[in-house]
């Protein structure tokens, strides 16, 4: 007897910390076929149903397919509310009336649809409303904690806490980094969802959409003063592909203009195939890549497959992390899905 109850202690933990699948959404058809397709396999969903301008006001719906399937299955639904423009951040975030406004709507849909919460994401912001970021959340926190809602948030991953010595790095610190106060946030919300991806884009070398050495030092950045079960890794089911773009052939003067734009799995694999593109695996940043010649200029794809994709939701497992946030349905390997269990 002593030995079948120590084996239920052992076994119990582990059935209560699933890691907790969270998923993306937007409204394009293929978006929301593949939540309908894969719906056993995700316990999250947080669909880009809603927007919010400088004066709080909310505008938005939900699907009614998508709705009438998370009932069924008993999914967590937490819609994502956006704003993408600094000015108007700004304004959102130092208007007390337009924070009344944002959070009264929050709180009316979430009763009217039956949410479980929203989840924020701002970005775009100075790093000089830090302060100002940290004390809306809270107040929109506490108010949606009261009416027994909860609230997540989207943070862009900020290690090492500072700008460096690039141009680039300043920038990138000073728009989109340096707002966020991981510290502060979480003790105001229920979940953390860190963007660990677009480590390289459009206005980058080609390179890692999320590599793994800059997901780790982010990943360890941010539980410094985040709790484990408080924080869901990013995971990019997309690419981006680099190329050569227009030198200015219209214009007065031309100029170097390598470009780069973002790319969903699927259509990374047809130009792969279409082009005899040879994929590659980069053992560093657990990351698949390969290149191929068209106009007799090399181009470039990263992107995320299978392989890349189990070994980040193995790293949430094994850090014992919430679970994973993944941007975004309808752009995926669909040979994921063969990594994830069923939902319990």
């Amino acid at each position: 007897m002593t030995k079948l109850l120590l084996c239920l202690l052992l076994v119990v933990p582990t059935v209560f910390a699933q890691t907790k699948t969270l998923f993306y959404m937007t409204d394009h058809p293929d978006s929301v076929r593949d939540f309908m397709e894969h719906q056993t396999k995700i316990d999250i969903i947080v669909p880009t149903w809603y927007g919010v301008d400088s004066n709080g006001m909310v505008y938005g719906e939900p699907d009614p397919s998508v709705m009438r399937v998370v009932k069924q299955r008993h999914i967590s639904l937490f819609p994502i509310i956006a704003i993408f423009d600094k000015a108007g951040v700004h304004s959102l975030l130092t208007s007390d009336q337009a924070q009344t406004a944002l959070i009264a709507s929050l709180i009316s849909e979430c009763k009217q649809n039956g949410y479980d919460g929203f989840q924020l994401d701002f970005e775009n912001i100075s790093w000089t409303d830090r302060d100002a970021l940290s004390t809306t959340v809270k107040r929109i926190a506490d108010a949606m904690h009261r009416e027994h809602l909860q609230l997540q948030i989207a943070v862009v991953p900020n290690a090492p806490g500072h700008p460096g010595h690039s141009a680039f790095s300043k920038w990138i610190f000073a728009d989109w980094r340096g707002v966020f106060d991981l510290k502060a946030l979480s003790e105001s919300v229920d979940l953390i969802c860190l963007m660990t991806y677009d480590q390289h884009t459009r206005w980058t070398t080609p390179g890692p959409v999320g590599g793994w050495v800059w997901m780790n030092e982010n990943l360890d950045y941010a539980l410094k003063v985040v709790p484990r079960e408080k924080l869901s890794l990013g995971i990019a089911l997309y690419g981006y592909h680099w190329y050569a773009g227009d030198p200015g052939l219209n214009e007065k003067e031309q100029k170097p203009n390598i470009t780069a734009d973002y790319i969903s799995a699927i259509d990374s694999q047809t130009l792969r195939d279409t082009y005899d593109g040879h994929e590659e695996w980069d053992p560093q940043d657990h990351s698949a890549y390969f290149f191929f010649y068209r106009d007799q200029m090399r181009e470039w794809i990263f992107y995320t497959e299978k392989r890349g994709f189990a070994d980040r939701y193995n790293l949430a497992k094994e850090r014992h992390l919430q679970g994973i946030c993944a941007w975004v349905l309808g752009q995926e390997d669909n040979a994921i899905w063969s990594v994830l269990p069923e939902r319990q």
